[in-house]
């Protein structure tokens, strides 16, 4: 197959800036007369702020010193949630202000009192430790599970719960649970993350007084829907006046989805000053202020016959919400959780609890899965924990329990239906890749060593897309989840593609680039992909959710098809046919049944050189299409771990891992590859180093830094065999699922797996550390 086509292992485009170090960021553009601000944060976890002296901070290098009243006085707004839970009760979640500089009380450590704007970054930061605040110290919580007893945060929040939310009929799983001669119980957590992408968050905000409009430049996966929060809710500015521009952007995990106070304070201050502000993160403020991960505590428990089929699962969950509400954080633990506790079983009853709570610490919201990991890592250990209980191999209690491909499409008992899928076929070639007949015999290689040696699987399935816009909308989501693409013809033949998936990391210069060569017939170098700014793209919702290909590709391929249908029309004045009479394929207009025919280029040029032209057709080629599925993809697959652990020191070794996954059709099977390799890389970080802690008495972020939180390296990865089943996607275009979250989803249960079987041991918690391992191998 040609470079450029669909299925073709292009090499990615955008590498040839990055690896040289031009790529440009948000920290590398600078505005004439910009300042620096630096933002004042709270050192303690829950205080009152009786108040806020300026006076002694200010200096010759210090334009303005800013704090919450400032804003209040100018009205600026909350920084909102922009999705609804309704509870158990009908009731809408509690929803606290979120002020982007406080007005009352700090709630967590980091959270900001106040913003120094001045000449420089140093300068900034050394006026910032100068201002004076007295707080009112107040008892703090940092544990999810305290909540009830907790200090209160907010008085909008009743014991600091957020929403008490189900998904089920309870009186359905208790029957189910009376029937059951076997039931698996779990207690786990879900450990808190702290994102570390490789650039951390920056913003510039200028304003130009001559128009009375704003620029912002930000690190952003998805500039419409920041620039719709910033006007709409938080600063009250029409749209038409603030551009959002997202450069180059060094990965965002989810982290870089949300509306945070700092941009926002840019934004506000850069008019009241008069001139550019810019804000780049140091490290240490990212550890404390970006939006957390995960934090679940739960117990699980799983129903089966004496066969070992599921009869029921029942799920209660605590998600912890940190201070605050983050844009998204309501529906991660219930509508992106809850709605896939089926996973790929034909389980027929599923009951869920979910209550969500505020605590001390950082704000919590979607986080690489967003949900589904959380969702798969309880579902995964329940049915290891059941096989092991039942004495019952793994790999047969999965396929025993396995949706069958004659079932689809398949109604589950949480909401979602899928369309399709084949979970035996990636199983099967699981085994057969990992070499699953001749473990014991490796088991025993490792035995003979001094080592413990141990398998383990996940079967996951996950949601993405996240759409379609009247389903969410149902649900409570505050906006329409569609996306959209302009495609660009040039008169001389080369294309601009406009689209509102952004990038930041996963190569849609190169996938979407080859999918409109594919298209259109054009060859790929012709082709010139542009997002991140408001200014030039049409309204769009962004990057998240594995969406970009099943959505924003759709949309590219819609309008894709509009151009296809006007150069049908040109083609056919030019060659004097019917349109009815016109087929398109490879790039070129043929009259049917003859050799007439007119190529792609020489329409376009034709349609901005319009002398032979139809009378009643308007010049240019150049068409717009919106898409919004008809419901979520369901990419799903099976990965299998093989750990060797010593018991004198608990290090674990990755022995092995495989990794089977079902994207549905795949447009570069080389980007694909290296998005799981990343994904499981993510995976591997939470289930073996990876830990975010607060102290339990101050509420100090005792792992703020990367000397105490521990992320994955090279030496932590073994080289991971890939394949790949494939089960196209039904409703949409391109038949693709999605395929950026998948390893995060699907490794941690899976090693969690392996080494729980290496050590002979039900559970233990993640990340498993090499101290906690060795305790539990030398029965400590």
């Amino acid at each position: 197959m040609p470079d450029g086509n669909i299925g073709a292992p292009v090499k990615r485009r955008e590498d040839q800036r990055f690896l040289t170090g031009k790529g440009r960021y948000t920290d590398d553009i600078h505005r004439q007369g910009e300042l620096h601000a630096y933002f004042l944060r709270s050192p303690h976890a829950h205080a009152t702020v009786k108040s806020i002296s300026t006076a002694g901070a200010m200096g010759p290098d210090v334009v303005a010193i800013y704090t919450g009243a400032d804003m209040a006085a100018d009205k600026v707004g909350s920084l909102p949630c922009g999705w609804t839970v309704t509870d158990r009760h009908g009731q809408p979640h509690k929803a606290p202000p979120h002020f982007p500089l406080v007005r009352d009380k700090v709630r967590y450590v980091g959270d900001h009192v106040a913003v120094v704007i001045a000449t420089s970054h140093a300068a900034a930061k050394d006026a910032a430790e100068k201002i004076e605040v007295d707080y009112d110290v107040l008892p703090a919580n940092v544990d999810t599970g305290k909540y009830a007893s907790a200090p209160q945060l907010h008085a909008e929040a009743p014991g600091n719960l957020c929403y008490d939310w189900v998904l089920g009929d309870e009186a359905a799983i208790k029957q189910a649970f009376a029937g059951a001669a076997h039931v698996a119980k779990l207690d786990l957590v879900n450990n808190r993350l702290i994102p570390n992408a490789m650039e951390p968050r920056a913003a510039i905000a200028e304003y130009d007084s001559g128009t009375d409009e704003y620029t912002l430049w930000s690190t952003s996966q998805n500039p419409h829907l920041l620039r719709l929060i910033l006007c709409a809710f938080v600063m009250g500015i029409p749209e038409t006046k603030l551009r959002v521009i997202a450069p180059d952007v060094g990965g965002g995990f989810g982290s870089k989805i949300y509306a945070y106070a700092e941009e926002t304070v840019c934004l506000w201050a850069s008019k009241k000053v008069g001139r550019p502000v810019r804000w780049t993160a140091e490290r240490s403020e990212s550890f404390l202020a970006d939006a957390h991960g995960r934090d679940h505590i739960t117990h699980v428990e799983l129903a089966m016959d004496k066969d070992g089929k599921f009869l029921g699962l029942k799920v209660d969950t605590i998600a912890s919400m940190g201070a605050y509400l983050s844009n998204f954080a309501t529906c991660i633990p219930t509508y992106l959780y809850a709605t896939l506790l089926a996973g790929q079983y034909t389980t027929p009853v599923i009951y869920c609890n979910v209550k969500a709570v505020f605590t001390n610490t950082a704000p919590v919201d979607a986080y690489r899965g967003a949900g589904r990991p959380e969702a798969t890592y309880l579902l995964e250990r329940i049915v290891e924990i059941a096989a092991r209980e039942m004495k019952m191999d793994p790999a047969e209690l999965r396929r025993k329990n396995f949706i069958q491909p004659s079932q689809f499409p398949y109604q589950t008992p949480v909401a979602l239906v899928y369309d399709t899928g084949n979970y035996e076929a990636s199983l099967n070639e699981a085994l057969k890749l990992i070499d699953y007949k001749n473990f014991p015999a490796r088991k025993a290689a490792s035995k003979a060593k001094g080592k413990l040696r141990g398998i383990g699987f996940s079967s996951y399935i996950e949601a993405c897309g996240i759409a379609p816009s009247a389903v969410v909308g149902s649900l409570g989501a505050g906006v329409g989840l569609w996306e959209s693409a302009q495609v660009r013809f040039n008169a001389t033949g080369t294309v601009t593609v406009l689209t509102g998936s952004h990038a930041h990391g996963q190569g849609h210069e190169t996938t979407f680039a080859q999918l409109v060569a594919d298209q259109l017939g054009i060859p790929y170098e012709n082709v010139d992909v542009v997002h991140g700014d408001t200014g030039r793209i049409p309204m769009a919702m962004g990057t998240y959710g594995s969406r970009s290909l099943a959505v924003g590709g759709s949309a590219i391929v819609r309008a894709c098809n509009k151009v296809i249908e006007k150069g049908k029309k040109i083609a056919a004045h030019l060659l004097e046919a019917s349109v009815d009479d016109i087929e398109f394929k490879n790039g070129n207009f043929t009259v049917a049944g003859t050799d007439k025919s007119k190529t792609m280029a020489e329409v376009a040029f034709t349609a901005y050189v319009p002398h032979k032209y139809p009378a009643d057709l308007e010049p240019g080629l150049d068409e717009t299409a919106f898409y919004d599925p008809l419901n979520f993809t369901y990419p799903a697959g099976t990965h299998i771990a093989e750990v060797e652990v010593d018991p004198d020191t608990g290090v674990t070794t990755i022995a092995d891992w495989v990794a089977v996954d079902d994207f549905g059709n795949v447009i570069n099977p080389m980007i694909v590859e290296g998005q799981v390799h990343g994904g499981i890389a993510q995976g591997v970080g939470q289930a073996l180093l990876e830990n975010c802690v607060y102290d339990a008495d101050s509420g100090q972020l005792l792992t703020g830094s990367y000397m105490d939180y521990c992320m994955p390296r090279a030496d932590d990865l073994p080289s991971f065999k890939v394949g790949m089943t494939i089960s196209a996607c039904t409703h949409n275009p391109l038949g693709v699922k999605g395929c950026g979250e998948a390893g995060a989803i699907a490794a941690p249960p899976a090693l969690m797996n392996a080494i729980t079987d290496a050590l002979g041991v039900m559970h233990m918690d993640m990340p498993a550390s090499p101290e906690k391992v060795w305790r539990v191998a030398q029965g400590k």
